[in-house]
């Protein structure tokens, strides 16, 4: 008998009423907004401060990813399983996914197996909403932008060759990442070149996952970054009186989603931001509502640690005043065998020596992990096709680096397979001898941060610049945000900004092509690379295999 799919078992399960799920975190039911029986929002007042402090923060993330990904939202959602299996209150607190993703490459992302949240359907398929209300807020201020070109009055003297906001659309579309628009006529617009992001890139969807409360969010939107003027002064949103129209478009957005998973465990999913292109963590409001409601709160950042994990250390932490107990790092014996050499169709091949090999990359992100003040813990996301003999080296290697190295089975086991995991974690939290500290400070010059980021955690020997990144060097001075920290945007299938450099590259060089300038979000943006911030569908979408039936039974979604 095969295993069942992952849509399939999403379907079997008998969710309980989201009321009940609030129960267990101990939130009054009048406090919910509900969207039907399974999915609700969460008041902003439910989040405090004092409890915050007193609750255990896990980071789970991963070594750098094979295009499938390694499970960290499996292995995180099983976390919650196990932890709750062991007594403790806890909550997972993850991202929700985007349209992009889910019918492109990956499919659905909720999880995996029998570490999912439910409805499964639901969360991939629009949600709550969230999303289509951050398009609504960024396209909002594109539109406001054009009709001040347009009109006299108020004009504010952009110039359209030097307007940097572009609009944005939920779904993988190569062709809108550079267009003409205005054509047609002096009643429609002013012509100039256009180009469409995917959300996740918007930088609404950062703002709302580093705002702290409504003012913020609306303050933050102010400060977005918009262009030049003919004569170089630089608009921004609020020269537009844009921020409290697009505040208003997510008045619902700006509250946490409470879903659970298949064990009927808590689960709150809030804010989609990709790790490659932007900071790859779910909003500060939702990670600080978990650490309110539970004594353990487990999330994720996005891709590999030289990604999610240090963006998630020096952005995310630094502005939400908080830092991680403990770092679940995620790791399979198929990546180890990828960074050693592998071939894709060689994946599920048993091969030590490949493994053997490919432990270099994982060694590399725990020195990492390590750097930051916290030793991980390793849990090696299990496969059918793990050989003993990869498992059992893997297990001692991490060991000779003092490192606490598990199988973890949420796939298949739910959170009884996951148990062992969330013990090794609580062994961290209560006897470990973690003190998070970041590498750099916000105040060190832009290029000193990203040596740093660049040196410490990428391995390389150097940083080039081309000519164009240092003139937006002397833009960030202009604008006065060069203490912000760096988000940088690069591939995820690498340490270096060259995807084919698998496993653990040294010696080389890393150049910032540009910047991009997140003056609201509050970060600096250094483009390696050429990066794609409106993905294409591959050959064979993964919409082609996806359909909905005449009772609206839906197929083809994982």
């Amino acid at each position: 008998m095969s295993f069942p799919s992952d849509l399939e078992i999403a379907q079997a399960c008998k969710m309980k009423h989201i009321n009940e799920i609030a129960s267990k975190l101990n939130i009054n039911i009048d406090d919910l907004e509900h969207y039907g029986k399974n999915k609700a929002k969460l008041p902003l007042n439910l989040i405090d401060e004092a409890k915050v402090k007193q609750s255990k923060l896990i980071l789970v993330t991963a070594i750098t990813p094979t295009p499938a990904g390694e499970g960290k939202t499996t292995t995180s959602i099983g976390l919650n399983e196990g932890l709750n299996k062991l007594g403790k209150k806890a909550v997972v607190v993850l991202r929700e996914p985007s349209l992009g993703p889910v019918f492109g490459i990956k499919g659905g992302a909720a999880g995996g197996g029998y570490a999912q949240v439910v409805p499964m359907e639901d969360i991939n398929l629009h949600f709550t909403g969230d999303f289509a209300a951050i398009e609504k807020a960024n396209n909002l201020l594109s539109a406001l932008i054009d009709n001040n070109l347009q009109n006299k009055q108020g004009n504010l003297g952009l110039d359209p060759r030097l307007i940097y906001w572009k609009r944005v659309m939920d779904m993988n579309d190569r062709s809108l990442r550079n267009i003409t628009i205005g054509l047609g006529g002096t009643g429609n617009g002013i012509p100039r070149q256009d180009g469409f992001n995917i959300t996740p890139a918007s930088e609404v969807m950062a703002i709302l996952c580093m705002s702290k409360d409504r003012e913020d969010l609306k303050k933050k939107l102010g400060n977005i970054f918009v262009g030049f003027t003919y004569d170089r002064k630089p608009i921004y949103a609020r020269d537009l009186k844009a921020e409290g129209a697009m505040a208003l478009l997510l008045k619902d957005a700006i509250m946490p989603n409470l879903v659970q998973t298949l064990e009927g465990n808590p689960a709150i999913l809030h804010g989609g931001p990709f790790a490659n292109i932007a900071q790859g963590t779910n909003t500060i409001m939702a990670t600080k509502m978990g650490m309110s409601l539970a004594d353990y709160v487990v999330t994720e950042a996005g891709f590999g640690a030289d990604l999610g994990a240090e963006k998630f250390m020096h952005i995310k932490c630094g502005a939400a005043g908080i830092a991680p107990d403990a770092i679940v790092l995620v790791a399979t014996v198929r990546a180890l065998r990828h960074h050693g050499g592998a071939k894709k169709e060689e994946y599920n091949t048993a091969n030590m020596e490949r493994v053997t090999n490919g432990f270099a990359n994982l060694e590399k992100h725990i020195e990492n992990c390590k750097k930051f003040g916290i030793t991980p813990v390793v849990a090696l996301n299990h496969f059918p096709t793990d050989s003993q003999e990869e498992i059992d080296f893997v297990i001692a290697k991490c060991a000779t680096m003092g490192v606490k190295a598990v199988v973890a089975r949420g796939f298949s086991d739910g959170g009884n397979g996951m148990m062992n995991l969330g013990e090794a974690v609580l062994d961290v939290i209560e006897n470990g001898n973690n003190a998070f500290r970041r590498l750099y400070s916000n105040d060190q010059p832009v290029k000193e941060k990203i040596e740093i980021i660049a040196k410490e955690i990428y391995g390389a020997e150097r940083v080039n610049y081309t000519k164009e990144a240092e003139g937006n060097l002397r833009t960030i001075e202009k604008l006065g945000i060069a203490n912000f920290p760096i988000c940088m945007a690069k591939t995820q299938k690498s340490f270096s900004d060259d995807e084919s450099k698998i496993g653990r590259p040294t010696g080389f060089t890393i150049t910032v092509r540009e910047f991009e300038y997140a003056v609201g979000a509050g970060f600096i943006i250094p483009i390696l690379g050429e990066m794609m911030r409106m993905p294409g569908l591959p050959a064979v979408p993964a919409s082609e295999h996806m359909d909905i039936d005449n009772n609206g039974v839906i197929t083809g979604l994982s």
